[in-house]
């Protein structure tokens, strides 16, 4: 019997050594919570609020998702708030002045995207040149053609399908009742989708021959991710469903997430972010790779820019600002290595929603925004930190 829960015990330590970052920021995120809960008198898990949370937020988890892809291959990108700024203004410009179908007009945005991160990323991959620079650059070139592009001025009258990328909800289907069907019924499918996923995962593990944790751990473990899914999808039912923008960071989350871990292109991100030379001499395209990866960025940052503009219903010439920093702190936050190779798409989201978070209860509290800032620097710090003690702790425990 003690040998058992020995056993137990190790499997449990070695997952939370493993998972340490995103663990942490998990628990984090769940104090950060509560602690806003009390502190506000229980208006920080209001339903509405909690759908604010997330309309806010929406396009830093997009430009999060970007980045720490961006950072995990060993790059950083600082353009992307001029991107989703230029973006976002041409797809107002086109639906405004040139009378496009919203639809157009997004497709035509995240072809600009598209291009612009292929753009960079042949300055990056195929000439050589630092992203540091190349992004840097980037940035005052968009944040100026975004300005010319708007004629410095203020363009309003977007069409509300466009403004229901960010302000729009589920419709409602079914019978009348306390809570959003159709929201509903996307929560149980979540939880079967993950209760799948992880009974093959657990299933894969022991065709492997590699060690599982016990049954009725799992089970415990299965039961607290179904509790956590369907709260927080009665929270969102009983006040006007899910969000549209949830929908798209649902896909993302599920599409790079599957990418990341699983695709070769995936694999070669992780192994240039973490030894380019050893991945170079492996056969890995770390040029096609490099592109690739601010291609992806390019889109993201364009989708953000036009989540942004839908959530604003104007384009002006000061979107886009200081994005970037919220992306990286998000990205970091959420468990990227200064050094690259290391992170999950998963955690950049949770990164981004510490700092939603942490905006929002601040702001229920009235703090002025001089704090915030201090704050959320201190937050960042504390996170790198983390990291490089994490690091030095693994290089120790190994020598």
């Amino acid at each position: 019997m003690s040998q058992v829960i020995g056993r137990t015990a190790a499997l449990v330590a070695q997952s939370v050594r493993t998972n340490m970052r995103q663990y942490g920021m998990l628990i984090a995120l769940v104090a950060l919570l509560v602690a806003f809960q009390v502190w506000t008198g229980g208006d920080v898990l209001l339903p509405r609020n909690v759908s604010n949370i997330i309309n806010q937020n929406g396009y830093i988890l997009i430009l999060a998702i970007g980045m720490m892809i961006v950072i995990i291959n060993g790059h950083i990108d600082l353009s992307v708030g001029s991107i989703a700024g230029f973006a976002g203004a041409a797809a107002a410009v086109m639906m405004i002045e040139h009378d496009l179908p919203w639809q157009l007009a997004l497709t035509f945005a995240l072809l600009i995207g598209a291009a612009i991160g292929a753009w960079q990323g042949f300055w990056i991959a195929y000439v050589g040149l630092p992203s540091f620079i190349v992004t840097l650059a980037g940035m005052l070139l968009f944040r100026g053609a975004t300005r010319i592009l708007l004629e410095g001025r203020t363009w309003s009258g977007l069409p509300q399908g466009f403004q229901d990328i960010n302000q729009g909800f589920l419709p409602e289907v079914g019978p009348e009742s306390n809570y959003h069907n159709l929201t509903l019924l996307l929560g149980l499918a979540v939880c079967a989708a993950v209760l799948v996923q992880e009974w093959r995962r657990r299933a894969q593990q022991r065709e492997y021959e590699l060690e599982v944790l016990p049954t009725n751990l799992f089970l415990l473990k299965c039961a607290a991710i179904v509790a956590a899914v369907m709260a927080f999808t009665l929270t969102l039912a009983s006040y006007r469903g899910a969000p549209v923008v949830l929908l798209i960071l649902g896909g993302l989350l599920v599409l790079l997430g599957f990418v990341m871990r699983n695709s070769v292109i995936g694999r070669h991100v992780y192994a240039l972010g973490g030894n380019r030379a050893a991945a170079q001499l492996s056969g890995v395209k770390d040029r096609r790779v490099t592109m690739a990866v601010f291609i992806n960025m390019g889109v993201l940052s364009a989708l953000a820019g036009c989540v942004f503009t839908a959530r604003t219903g104007t384009a002006t010439t000061g979107a886009g600002n200081l994005f970037e920093l919220e992306a990286i702190a998000a990205a970091f936050i959420g468990g990227a290595s200064m050094s690259g190779g290391v992170g999950t798409v998963l955690g950049a989201v949770i990164g981004g929603l510490v700092l939603g978070v942490l905006d929002n209860g601040m702001q229920l509290l009235k703090i002025g925004e001089d704090w915030q800032q201090v704050i959320k620097g201190l937050v960042l710090l504390v996170a790198v930190a983390f990291d490089v003690w994490n690091k030095r702790r693994g290089l120790t425990s190994r020598t």
